[in-house]
């Protein structure tokens, strides 16, 4: 028990330093990119510290694995050139009995860093795209996915510049073109509400809405909106929204706190949308702590021998390319489960297995030949 805590302090202590090394290297790069690109909105330094430091969890969190696999490599690196590994193993330790304890660290940060880190970095990307709409003028996201249905915001254009209409459906397709069951409440920032539309369905067209079997109130213009309302089989609403700027609100699923997830999920799937792509993050999220295992025992197959043994530099690149290798493999698995080409339990759970079965295999051949 004594060795085994010895042995995981190091790793944990190892861990620490290459993530705040990276992290501050991140935050150097972010720093110089958020003056460059908000050089038109005049960002002070602080700001841009700011934007930076908001910046740099996401971006971090995405390389965690391979800051994982650093770790592990300067563990047993570390004990290598100090013969401890000799020691270990003259003292009747099996190398699989020696990695029970970075293995076990690797598992904890996994459960830790999906856990507390997952929604830190929601929360810390949230803030960044607030910011950063500010600084650019273009506002917070258009589209909201409720219980009570589909929600946007929108500019009017036209004749009615400078208008807003908030729009609630009760359903709507894939991309939220086309919304059934709609309401329209049109809003000028200096009268309040000035008109209210139904209509049972409203297609996106360029440039405009098209609703069918429509009842409007003039809420602005009338003492009397019912009496007032008229009806219409069809009507043209102008409207800022494209599909792109719709799918671009919906954001990453990487925005949403990893214990908000499932009901965002059930909420997507009510409205009518596919949450294929956040049920894959979700699923990706769960298989975080044995991808971070499977680093810890790749980098054991190609570093735990003794530094005497020779092509120390060689073993360590290979290790990093097994490392870059799966992280890779994780992104394409990623894609193909976004795009339905594989299960999604398939393109979440498979890398870290085939990972954590080549490393062990190459592990058992470097002990048992």
């Amino acid at each position: 028990m004594t060795l085994s805590l010895y042995i995981a302090r190091r790793f944990l202590r190892a861990f620490v330093m290459v993530a705040a090394t990276f992290w501050g290297i991140l935050f150097l790069i972010e720093m110089v990119e958020k003056i460059r690109s908000f050089s038109a909105a005049k960002v002070g330094l602080a700001q841009a510290a700011l934007l930076a430091g908001l910046s740099v969890p996401a971006s971090l969190y995405t390389i965690l694995p391979l800051v994982m696999i650093l770790a592990a490599v300067a563990l047993f690196l570390g004990l290598a050139r100090s013969s401890e590994l000799v020691v270990i193993r003259a003292s009747g330790r099996s190398a699989l009995r020696m990695l029970a304890a970075p293995v076990v660290v690797a598992l904890l940060l996994g459960v830790l860093i999906v856990a507390v880190g997952n929604p830190i970095v929601s929360a810390t990307s949230k803030r960044y795209e607030e910011l950063a709409g500010r600084y650019r003028a273009t506002g917070v996201q258009a589209v909201s996915i409720g219980q009570e249905g589909v929600w946007m915001r929108q500019g009017m254009g036209g004749d009615n510049a400078g208008e807003q209409a908030v729009i609630r459906a009760s359903r709507a397709n894939l991309d939220a073109t086309r919304l059934f069951d709609v309401t329209f409440l049109i809003v000028d920032p200096k009268r309040g509400p000035v008109r209210r539309i139904d209509a049972d369905e409203a297609v996106l067209t360029r440039g405009a809405w098209e609703l069918t079997k429509v009842k409007d109130w003039p809420l602005g213009s009338s003492t009397n909106p019912e009496r007032d309302a008229t009806r219409a089989d069809t009507l043209s609403l102008p409207s800022d929204l494209t599909a792109e700027r719709i799918r671009d609100s919906f954001g990453t699923p990487s925005t949403v706190p990893i214990w908000q997830l499932p009901d965002f999920i059930r909420g997507l799937e009510n409205a009518g949308f596919s949450a294929r792509r956040h049920l894959v993050w979700f699923e990706m999220e769960l298989a975080q702590p044995l991808v971070m295992a499977a680093m810890v025992l790749i980098a054991a197959g190609f570093t735990m021998r003794h530094s005497r043994l020779g092509r120390t530099g060689v073993m360590v690149l290979l290790a990093l390319a097994a490392g870059l290798g799966v992280f890779f493999l994780r992104n394409v698995a990623q894609v193909l489960g976004d795009n339905g080409q594989i299960p999604v339990a398939l393109a979440a759970w498979a890398p870290p297995a085939i990972a954590l079965m080549l490393a062990l295999a190459l592990i058992l051949q470097e002990e048992d030949g």
